[in-house]
Order: structure tokens, then C-alpha cells, then sequence
């Protein structure tokens, strides 16, 4: 048995039809590299290996009405792999927005609580003989980094590589434990709870005159609430639409070398670029900034031991007010070195620890109620999208013997929020993934198209 954490907890907690909280992974695969060629049974057999020793894949939630703490997971004594693999084939002509569209459908579709919280899509018909894979893993069990880790475990170097070989304390999962042991720890938990918010106080108030003070003054990160409104910025409902594409990483690093400044710096530039013409097309371009929601993973910063989730996040402005992209580039490494060391002025563990005290109930009531009252268009917007950088692996990787040519990151849209968009570094590329609710974003094409336009802009741009 291991018990959720908190913030773990949270993304359960928050999730409803419209507003899903799962994470995909789209990969596209070069099947001839499996020795032998692909078939589905000899890749369906390699992933079931490969299960067998990974007991994230067949964990589930326990959480009976006897427990008052987080949900624990348990592992799947009941555990079938046929349930969580799919085997889908592409209608013609099988490009990418064929794909694309597919993957929108399976990410508008809840996972079945009752089981492991993960799908694994096999689509063939690629129109180039290619094939992919789209994996859906609630974020309850992973984030970008633990997600990318996921990967890492099931792929391998070569077409033939070996298991792999987990960390101690991923090795195995306890079975079910008694309705005595829940009620045991639940009740020490709710006597502790008085304790740990009085030990966290503290820190809360010594830090509030001084977070607030550096945004009073402009010396921090934008100010919740005082984005611009736009069409991406409403309610959201459980259909989604997808698009993607690819970078040289070569050529980011060319431009992050040219102007002094962080590969955050240029993808956030990037998409700044793509964005102002994607609204501009829409007409509706903002005259200021946009606000860009930045979760930024705090696994080498944490001092705890438990959760999948170890992640923060800061506010950035995106200048796609700005026509010049040099302009852009400078203005970025300015206003993110600001709201990093405004960041940094919080504690890695702060949002981990006050989520352990998220309520399953009010959080629930709240979201569904803040739904059907469209909430999200009467108050001021918090921010306009959610844009991830997530480093993965730098040299190629084999996924069931399959090359991997490409991973496109998708992650979730919440109410006011409608889109994201998560970049992933690999193999000297960078994948792009977009990721909207369909009703504020129909078609996320014209945005990925932007991309490598943007990606162009910048380079043209760069200082010699």
C-alpha cells in the first residue's frame, strides 16, 4: 500500500467530464527496426514483459468509505493487460491531422477509475508505413519528469534491450491492506493535521509581505487576474483538439547561444511568436502581454520522499504585444529571471505541503459548481494557457523494439484555460505538443504550423 500525497490527491480531486486531468504521450515509431518487423502480437508481448516488472502499470486506487485520508494505491490483484491495450488503425490518408484528430478523441475520454490509471494506443496506417503509440497516464500517478522516467522504462537503447531495472523503492507494491490499518492511519492523520498547519504558518506569514511586496513593485512575476482576455480563456467541456510538431534542437540552442540566455527563454519565445500570429489571425490580438501558467519540476530541490507529483509553478509573460522577436528574446530573459527569483523565494515543498490538507469534497463541489456557472467568464482572467518544457532523453531510443522518431507531449486544459502547450526535448529534436478544448480552439493547426515559422524568425533574428 502506498497512500497518494496531497498534491497527488489533488488532480483527483479537481477532475471532472469536462475538465480531465490526464497527461499523454504521443510517440511516432519506425516498426521496421523491431528485428523481424512489427506485428502487434510481438510488440503486445514485449510491453506485457516489460508490466510485469514496472508496478506503476498495475497499481490502482483503494479508497473505501472507511478511509478519511488520500487515496492509497493497491496493487491490481485483479490486473489484465487487454484492458489497457488498444489497437486502432487510421482511416486514409493517414497523415498527421488524421492523427492528430484521433488522439483528441481518446484524450476527451476519462480513465476507468477501477482499474490501473493508464491506456496504451497502438495506432497503425500511418500514411508513411510508420506506426505510433499514445500513452494516457492520469496525473495522479505521474508528472512531466516521472512521466518521461515511465518512458525511459519502456523503451530501451537498442531494438533488444534488456528489462529494465527499477529504483528500490519502485519495486514492489504492498497488497491490500485492512479496513483496521485505514481507519489507524486516517485517525493519526486527522490528530496530526493541527500540528502541521501550525508548524507551516510561519513560513506562510513571514513570506506574504515579501512575495507580495516584489509584485507591488513590478520586481516579480505577473499578477494573477490581470491577463487579457481572449477566445482560449472560458469554459471548457470534455472535447478536445490536438496538434503537434517538430523542431531542430540544434537550431534552439544556436539561437539560446547567440543571445545569452536559457533554452526556456527561447521556447517561450517561440511560442510567443507562434502565438501572436495565430491570435492575430484570429483577430484578437492582445495590446499587452499574454500570461503563461509554467509548471516547473522540483524533484532535485524537494526534501520529501513520497509522491509522484513534485512540481511548482510560476507566471510568465509572454510579449506577443511585441512585433521584433529579438525583441521578444530580451524581453523574456528579463521578465524570467524576475519571476524565477520571485519563485525561488518559495519553498520547493510549500504547494506539497498545504496540498495535503486538500478536501476531496469541497474540492469537488467547487469545480463542478464553478462549471456550471461559467465562472470562468465573469472574473478577470487568472492566465491564458499552460505552457510545459520538459528535458528528455538526448540520443534515440527504442520503444518495444520500435525506433522512436518523435514524442509530442500532451498535457491538460482547465476552466479559463483552454490550452496547453508541452515541449519535450529528444533525440535533437524538439517535440511540440497542443492540446485545447475544442469549443475555445477548434483547430490547433495553424498554431503548430506557426512554429516552425517562429522557429525561423528567431534564427534570422539572432546576433551574429
Amino acid at each position: 500500500m502506498q497512500r497518494l500525497s496531497g498534491l497527488d490527491a489533488s488532480f483527483l480531486y479537481l477532475e471532472t467530464s469536462s475538465q480531465l486531468l490526464h497527461v499523454c504521450a504521443l510517440m511516432t515509431l519506425d516498426g521496421s527496426a523491431m528485428p523481424g518487423g512489427y506485428s502487434f502480437p510481438e510488440f503486445k508481448r514485449r510491453l506485457a514483459e516489460r508490466v510485469a516488472v514496472i508496478p506503476a502499470f498495475r497499481r490502482k486506487l483503494h479508497n473505501p468509505l472507511w478511509n478519511l485520508h488520500h487515496p492509497v494505491w493497491v496493487e491490481d490483484e485483479d490486473f489484465d493487460l487487454d484492458n489497457h491495450v488498444h489497437r486502432v488503425g487510421l482511416p486514409s490518408p493517414g497523415d498527421d491531422r488524421e492523427l492528430a484528430e484521433l488522439c483528441a478523441h481518446i484524450a476527451g475520454q476519462q480513465l476507468d477509475r477501477t482499474r490501473p490509471l493508464w491506456q496504451f494506443y497502438v495506432i497503425e496506417g500511418l500514411a508513411d508505413g510508420q506506426l505510433a503509440v499514445l500513452l494516457k497516464m492520469h496525473h495522479a500517478s505521474v508528472d512531466g519528469v516521472g512521466g518521461a522516467s515511465l518512458i525511459g522504462y519502456l523503451a530501451g537503447l537498442e531494438p533488444d534491450a534488456p528489462l529494465p531495472e527499477l529504483p528500490e523503492g519502485e519495486r514492489h507494491n504492498n497488497g491490500l491492506p485492512t479496513r483496521v490499518r485505514l481507519l489507524r492511519e486516517s485517525a493519526e492523520s486527522l490528530m496530526q493535521r493541527p500540528r502541521e498547519i501550525a508548524g507551516l504558518l510561519p513560513e506562510l506569514i513571514g513570506l506574504a509581505p515579501r512575495w507580495l511586496g516584489r509584485t507591488l513593485r513590478g520586481k516579480g512575476m505577473p499578477v494573477p487576474f490581470t491577463a487579457p482576455r481572449t477566445s482560449l480563456n472560458g469554459t471548457i467541456t470534455g472535447h478536445r483538439s490536438v496538434a503537434f510538431a517538430q523542431l531542430d534542437l540544434d537550431v534552439v540552442k544556436q539561437i539560446k547561444n547567440a543571445f545569452g540566455v536559457t533554452v526556456n527563454d527561447v521556447v517561450l519565445a517561440l511560442v510567443s511568436g507562434a502565438l501572436r500570429r495565430f491570435l492575430l489571425d484570429r483577430g484578437e490580438l492582445p495590446a499587452e502581454p499574454l500570461v503563461a501558467t509554467v509548471p516547473v519540476s522540483v524533484h532535485e530541490r524537494s526534501e520529501r520522499d513520497f509522491g509522484s507529483n513534485r512540481v511548482s509553478a510560476f507566471f510568465a509573460s509572454l510579449p506577443t504585444h511585441l512585433s521584433d522577436p529579438a525583441a521578444r528574446v530580451f524581453f523574456l530573459a528579463e521578465t524570467n529571471r524576475r519571476a524565477k527569483e520571485h519563485h525561488y523565494d518559495i519553498d520547493a515543498d510549500m504547494l506539497a505541503d498545504w496540498a495535503q490538507f486538500s478536501p476531496a469534497t469541497v474540492f469537488g463541489l467547487g469545480v463542478r459548481a464553478y462549471s456550471a456557472l461559467r465562472l470562468a467568464e465573469r472574473h478577470p482572467v487568472v492566465h491564458n494557457l499552460i505552457i510545459s518544457n520538459v528535458p528528455g532523453p538526448p540520443v534515440p531510443l527504442y520503444l518495444l523494439g520500435a525506433r522512436i522518431t518523435g514524442i509530442y507531449p500532451l498535457g491538460p486544459v482547465f476552466h479559463g484555460a483552454g490550452l496547453n502547450v508541452t515541449v519535450l526535448s529528444y533525440d535533437g529534436t524538439v517535440g511540440v505538443g497542443l492540446l485545447g478544448a475544442k469549443e475555445l480552439a477548434k483547430d490547433l493547426w495553424p498554431l503548430a504550423d506557426a512554429l516552425p515559422e517562429a522557429l525561423e524568425e528567431l534564427s534570422k533574428a539572432a546576433p551574429v
